[in-house]
């Protein structure tokens, strides 16, 4: 066999020697670690490019004491979940902040009892450097294991009633108030809500969100009811709702599924959308593009919460301390609700 054409695979020591450095100047600039100025590093950087130099995961875990490894556990046991749009991007945002790095994902189903108790496996035995977290209850066990353990812990969203050290959000209040606030303007009055489950502080901080518009505009904030953050939950929930206020003249779905099954619903009842019943929702989630007529809603920038989810935990394994992140949301009208009328 004629190996003489093949091509060398590039070492440290040439990427050191490329850079003009040391073998250690260099392994701490590819690494991370220890001190070593910006030029340097640049340098050291830029000879990997060039190099095509590809780090031995397994000689880089040695040096930074790490194991390559990240979790994003869900509190969930819904097979549901791989079809659910919002968890597609999110883990879509993990990705793409991932696939520059060397660290691996790990998916975790922690609602269910095995992937709760892999979970703490891997927590006893460090097979992990970092663990994001998702969908947690207020009463969510969890919680406490994330309080426990010394490895570093990144919620996506913030559990009801705690306050974590490290997380990333969307500011659902105030995306709830601006969904209310839009259904006042076009001349709603009748305005009703669909919530998630309670114990999720999503659903919580969305639910006093309407509230508070509500209560700025001076109007009762009665017409409620409780569903999954599912379509079929949406449906059964609006159902509800025609029969305990027929009066009602607009509905606020915490989801855009929710919203979706109550279009759904209202369709069936003969009740014209938007002239007779104005419905928002919250994610603009693909289907929001799918139903009839087009959803207006809140847009959060999920892809963007799942990718800076990461980049806090990468950061934090880096030795930085970051401060939570509160991401924005806004109003996106489509066809599903009035024009507002002129202020």
């Amino acid at each position: 066999m004629d190996t003489a054409s093949s091509p060398r695979t590039p070492t440290l020591e040439d990427v050191a020697e490329r850079a003009g450095v040391s073998r250690s100047v260099a392994s701490r600039a590819i690494n991370n670690v220890g001190n070593v100025s910006d030029t340097k590093r640049a340098a050291v950087h830029r000879a990997v490019r060039e190099l095509g130099y590809v780090p031995n995961p397994s000689a880089r875990a040695l040096a930074t004491n790490r194991v390559g490894a990240v979790v994003l556990a869900v509190a969930t046991d819904e097979p549901g979940i791989f079809a659910d749009a919002f968890f597609a991007q999110v883990i879509y945002g993990i990705s793409v902040a991932l696939e520059r790095t060397d660290v691996t994902l790990t998916l975790v189903l922690a609602g269910r009892p095995e992937g709760a108790a892999k979970l703490r496996q891997i927590v006893r035995s460090r097979r992990a450097d970092g663990i994001m977290l998702m969908n947690l209850h207020g009463d969510d066990p969890l919680a406490k294991l994330a309080e426990q353990t010394t490895m570093p812990v990144v919620f996506g969203g913030r559990p009801l009633g705690a306050e974590p050290q490290w997380y990333v959000d969307t500011d659902n209040r105030s995306g709830a108030r601006l969904a209310t606030e839009h259904l006042v303007e076009a001349g709603y009055r009748r305005i009703a809500t669909i919530t998630g489950q309670l114990s999720l502080d999503v659903a919580e901080a969305r639910y006093r969100g309407y509230r508070d518009a509500m209560a700025v505009a001076e109007l009762p904030a009665h017409r409620v009811e409780h569903a999954d953050f599912s379509e079929a939950g949406g449906a059964a929930a609006m159902a509800r709702l025609l029969e305990a206020h027929p009066d009602l003249d607009a509905v606020f779905a915490a989801s855009d599924n929710m919203a979706a099954g109550a279009l759904r619903t209202l369709r069936a009842w003969g009740r014209a959308v938007p002239d007779e019943v104005g419905v928002v929702g919250f994610d603009d989630l693909p289907t929001a593009l799918h139903t009839d007529p087009q959803l207006t809603t809140v847009r959060q920038p999920i892809e963007a919460l799942g990718a800076e989810m990461a980049r806090m935990l990468l950061s934090i394994l880096d030795g930085v301390r970051p401060t939570p992140l509160i991401l924005p949301a806004r109003l996106v009208v489509r066809g599903s609700t009035r024009p507002a009328a002129d202020r």
